[in-house]
C-alpha cells in the first residue's frame, strides 16, 4: 500500500509541480495586465534590449525596488509600473487559462500510454511465470 501511495503522490504531485509548465511553449507579454486566471511562469525585466534581472514572485525585494526607484509614488504603483518610468521593459512568460483542457488531454495521453505500457509488463511477467 505504501509503494502504491508513493507511485500515486508522484504521478499526481510531480506533474503538476515541474512537467505540466513545459507541455506547451508559454506566451510572453509586456503588458502589464494579464488576462484573468493567467498562469504566470516567470517575470523578468530588461533594459535596453539586455536582460537587467529577474524578480522571484514571493520577495520582499519588489517592495524594496519600488522604493528605490519611486521613493514618492502612491501605493497603488506596481514594480512594472515604476521601473517602466526609468528604462526598463517588465516581460512576464505565462499559460492561459485556455490552455487547461489541452493541457488536461496531454497529462491523461501520457498517463494512458504508461497504464498500458504497466498493465503489458504484468502481463508478460504473469506469462512468464506460468510457463
Amino acid at each position: 500500500m505504501a509503494a502504491t501511495l508513493a507511485a500515486y503522490l508522484g504521478l499526481a504531485v510531480l506533474p503538476g509541480l515541474w512537467l505540466r509548465q513545459h507541455y506547451l511553449a508559454p506566451l510572453l507579454t509586456t503588458r502589464n495586465v494579464l488576462p484573468s486566471y493567467a498562469w504566470i511562469m516567470n517575470q523578468w525585466f530588461t533594459k535596453d534590449g539586455k536582460f537587467a534581472f529577474a524578480v522571484p514572485q514571493k520577495s520582499g525585494l519588489i517592495a524594496g525596488l519600488i522604493q528605490q526607484h519611486c521613493p514618492s509614488a502612491p501605493a497603488s504603483l506596481t514594480l512594472g509600473q515604476c521601473l517602466a518610468k526609468h528604462g526598463y521593459t517588465q516581460w512576464t512568460s505565462y499559460q492561459p487559462v485556455s490552455r487547461f483542457w489541452p493541457f488536461q488531454w496531454i497529462e491523461g495521453g501520457w498517463l494512458l500510454a504508461l497504464s498500458v505500457l504497466l498493465i503489458a509488463v504484468t502481463v508478460w511477467l504473469v506469462r512468464r511465470r506460468a510457463a
